[in-house]
């Protein structure tokens, strides 16, 4: 059982050859063209809260900075990491989040620890597309933020010592990894000894006997979106070091998220549209429709993961 081909052991159908300079402009393109808007984050802000009257990284951020499990996929990693042991309640810890994006699910992660009476000392956002960390640190700071830190870097190479953080999450960015079992090392590397790994699988896991289908690839593609079998995953994760590994399947959880989060962008696509654009709502519901029915289908695996740097 092997990963779907990567950039550098497969066809690629983009036109931006090589790693990690290719990556980045791939992961640039694919999410200016989903989520122009956001470039223009001031205003965008505006019209979410007008909608909303919320202020903070939750209402309909969850539909564009938090990947196909929104909000309620950074709940399930929050509340992993809450679980993770004495030592995290006693103590604030410092995390990173490897493949943060606009920094949306950081912002709420970071929140929904403190509720949950986790301090959260230090929180570094690592990325690998630059405009993405520039967005990233203008929204932290109009929110007066802090304790986060932006990183634009490859999440197979980040600028932080060895030992340096006590938690490490990926909150559906899995599928953005063309290395994934680098990037699991790395997290490796950075945590100290008993620190927690936290990662959600959204598009990310297959069984392995059976790949994505043709109508997925086509809101998802291949080299924006790279695949794994559960089997590779385990031995990823043991070869890094990584000990007390716990997946959770959330593949009834996960249909029926997706299944509510189409309602609300149905519901509401005029109001969707009216911030990002008729292209970006449609694109927001296909691309949760292609997922919810590989879910069904068994064709990919939603999961979540937790272990602990042995």
């Amino acid at each position: 059982m092997t990963a779907e081909p990567g950039p550098r052991s497969g066809p690629r159908s983009g036109p931006w050859p090589g790693v990690p300079d290719g990556q980045r402009a791939v992961q640039h393109h694919y999410h200016r063209e989903l989520f122009p808007a956001l470039h223009d984050w001031e205003r965008t802000e505006r019209s979410i809260v007008e909608f909303t009257g919320e202020e903070g990284p939750g209402g309909l951020l969850g539909l564009d900075q938090m990947g196909h499990f929104g909000p309620q996929g950074c709940d399930l990693v929050a509340e992993a990491v809450a679980e993770g042991g004495g030592a995290l309640r006693a103590a604030t810890v410092d995390l990173c989040e490897l493949g943060s994006g606009f920094g949306g699910a950081l912002r709420y992660t970071v929140d929904r620890l403190t509720a949950l009476g986790i301090a959260v000392q230090r929180a570094y956002g690592v990325d690998l597309v630059a405009e993405h960390c520039e967005v990233s640190r203008r929204i932290s700071r109009a929110q007066g933020r802090k304790e986060i830190a932006e990183i634009c870097a490859s999440a197979t190479a980040v600028p932080l010592p060895d030992a340096s953080l006590d938690v490490v999450v990926v909150t559906g960015s899995m599928p953005h990894f063309p290395e994934p079992g680098e990037v699991i090392r790395e997290a490796g590397r950075l945590l100290r000894p008993g620190g927690l790994l936290a990662l959600t699988e959204e598009v990310s896991l297959t069984p392995g006997y059976l790949a994505p289908s043709t109508a997925f690839r086509a809101t998802h593609p291949r080299e924006v979106f790279f695949t794994t079998p559960l089997a590779d995953r385990l031995r990823q994760l043991d070869q890094a070091g990584f000990v007390d590994v716990v997946p959770r399947d959330l593949t009834e959880w996960a249909a029926a998220l997706l299944a509510d989060r189409l309602k609300v962008v149905r519901i509401f696509r005029g109001s969707v549209a009216g911030i990002y654009g008729a292209t970006s709502a449609d694109l927001i519901r296909d691309t949760l429709t292609a997922a919810r029915e590989e879910y069904v289908a068994g064709r990919l695996l939603p999961a979540l993961f937790t272990a602990r740097r042995g």
